[in-house]
Formats: C-alpha cells, sequence, structure tokens
C-alpha cells in the first residue's frame, strides 16, 4: 500500500511525541519557534488574500472565508514537512505516549508548556517583524478585515471559544492524523489541508493562529487591550484546544489502535 493504515499513523504519532521528548532544549526550543513562525506565515496569506477582496465579501461572504480556509493550511503542512513543532498536535503527539506509559506526566506538562512559549514566540516575529512592523495592515482594505476579524474574536463568550477551541484542535489533530497516512509529499499536503480547511472556514479557535492575527491586528492600531486578547480568547482556545487534541483525538485513537 502506497499509504499507512490508522493503526499504523496513530504509533507514527506517538514516536513523534517520543522523539520530541528526547531532544535537547535548544533544539526543541528552535523547532517550537520555527512552529508558531509558520502558522503565522499561514494567517498572513490567508489575511492579505481574504482581506484584499473586500467587493466579493460583501455579496459573497462565504467565499472570503473558504478563501481564508484554503490559503491557512499552508502553515501546518510547512510545520509537518520541516518537522518544526506545534503545540495544537503535541496535545495528540504527547498524549498517545502518555497513555502507554511511555512517557511520565512531568515529561507531558513540560514539553506542551515549552512548546506553548515557543510558538508564542515564532507567531510574534511574523506578527509584528514580518507584517504588521512592515505596514502591511496600515491600509486598507486589509486593516479593517484584520481588525474586524480580531475584534470578532475577543468578543464571544467564554464558553463558545472553549467549543470553538475544542472543534479547532480535533480538526487540526485530524489534519495531521491524515498527514501520517501519506507516504509522498502530496499526499501529505492533501491529508493536512482538508481538515484544517474545514476548521479555518468555521471560524473555530486556534490558539497559536489566534497568537498571530490579534497581536497583529493590537500592533497595527485595533483598539483591542492584550489583557483581553489573554482572558477573553487566548485562555479558553487553549483550553478548548488541550480538549480536542488530547481527548477527542489523542484518547479515542489510543483507545481504538494502541490500548492493550
Amino acid at each position: 500500500m502506497n499509504y499507512n493504515t490508522p493503526k499504523e499513523i496513530t504509533k507514527e504519532f506517538a514516536a513523534s511525541g517520543i522523539y520530541k521528548s528526547s531532544l535537547p532544549l535548544p533544539k526543541f526550543t528552535i523547532i517550537a519557534i520555527l512552529g508558531g513562525a509558520f502558522i503565522a506565515f499561514g494567517g498572513l496569506l490567508s489575511a492579505m488574500v481574504a482581506g484584499g477582496i473586500p467587493g466579493i465579501g460583501a455579496t459573497n461572504p462565504g467565499i472570503v472565508k473558504f478563501v481564508a480556509g484554503a490559503l491557512f493550511p499552508i502553515g501546518l503542512i510547512m510545520v509537518s514537512v520541516t518537522g518544526a513543532d506545534l503545540f495544537t498536535s503535541d496535545c495528540t503527539a504527547f498524549t498517545l505516549p502518555l497513555l502507554k506509559k511511555q512517557i511520565r506526566w512531568a515529561t507531558f506538562v513540560k514539553f506542551l508548556v515549552l512548546s506553548y512559549i515557543f510558538n508564542f514566540v515564532g507567531t510574534q516575529i511574523v506578527a509584528y517583524g514580518m507584517s504588521s512592523g512592515l505596514g502591511y495592515f496600515s491600509h486598507e482594505p486589509w486593516q479593517t478585515y484584520l481588525h474586524n476579524y480580531s475584534l470578532g474574536k475577543v468578543n464571544q463568550d467564554w464558553g463558545t471559544i472553549f467549543v470553538k477551541g475544542i472543534g479547532a484542535n480535533w480538526l487540526v489533530c485530524l489534519g495531521m492524523f491524515m498527514g501520517y497516512s501519506a507516504k509522498d509529499i502530496i499526499g501529505k499536503c492533501i491529508g493536512i489541508w482538508i481538515p484544517v480547511m474545514l476548521f479555518v472556514t468555521l471560524g473555530y479557535e486556534h490558539s497559536i493562529a489566534n497568537m498571530f492575527f490579534i497581536p497583529a491586528a493590537i500592533y497595527s492600531g485595533a483598539p483591542i487591550l492584550w489583557s483581553d486578547f489573554i482572558v477573553q480568547n487566548l485562555i479558553p482556545a487553549t483550553l478548548g484546544n488541550l480538549v480536542g487534541g488530547a481527548v477527542l483525538v489523542g484518547c479515542v485513537y489510543w483507545y481504538l489502535y494502541l490500548k492493550d
């Protein structure tokens, strides 16, 4: 077969977590920074293209959502192909070996926290240094698009963002899962693209992506406080992402394919 079975995929996904937990801190730091940056590049591309077609959006808003959804997965494809690290997919990658008792709880928590912190560093490199700091969101129609998009994210109730966070990382981790099914680069890209396109088009909340979108809006003058970003969006999105990745993918596929 030119693809892996679900059981083989689950074993590969678990092996990725074991491999990352064996890396020295400097190497893990680098791949986590790269992971955040690559996701931010995907967000930047989607914002520049979807935000640049306001005329279409005025009459066909679903098309704009789909355009953003179709382009954003490029970031996760770069993460997967290059071996970068992403907190959200780690929610599955470290849950599988944890449940197999191949890593300890302390290792699970340590690497999720480190991944989250250094993903944030990577997203800020792009949010400020490679986009807002260069004036990408200082002009119309991109400023209005990004500001409205980010304001919409921070003006939701906690429960809504939490559930949207579950949906986002359920689909992101399924994207990584489907990517592991392929034994060629085209298959990997298609496997990742489908679920990630789905989560972005549906407007679910991905903590690492939001680390790009909302700070980029703040840097370009959006009326959003950092405290609002963290409390009203980032915390519930992160908790939802943890449930979506660790429970709905990690625990489920451990039970189906790895549990003795």
